[in-house]
């Protein structure tokens, strides 16, 4: 075999082998979006979102709770 004719055989395989790996991803990306449609989570409310705000004894326990590990934790 000349090297012009492995050249062209090479890309013809390279070729045809991104082509196989975008047909996969492609029809990959469509089921994925198919799936979400029908399962997909449904939107969240005001009422069902986790709580943003902290009390002031979480926020005491996690202060003494960084002192306590800086504490232990500090080279001196």
């Amino acid at each position: 075999m000349t090297e012009s004719s492995l050249l062209s055989e090479g890309l013809i395989l390279m070729l045809t082998g991104m082509g196989m790996v975008f047909v996969f991803l492609s029809i990959l990306v469509f089921f994925t979006s198919l799936l979400y449609r029908f399962f997909g989570e449904e939107p969240t409310t005001d009422k069902s979102r986790a709580r943003t705000e902290s009390s002031d004894d979480e926020i005491a326990a996690a202060s003494a709770a960084v002192y306590a590990y800086r504490k232990k934790h500090s080279k001196k």
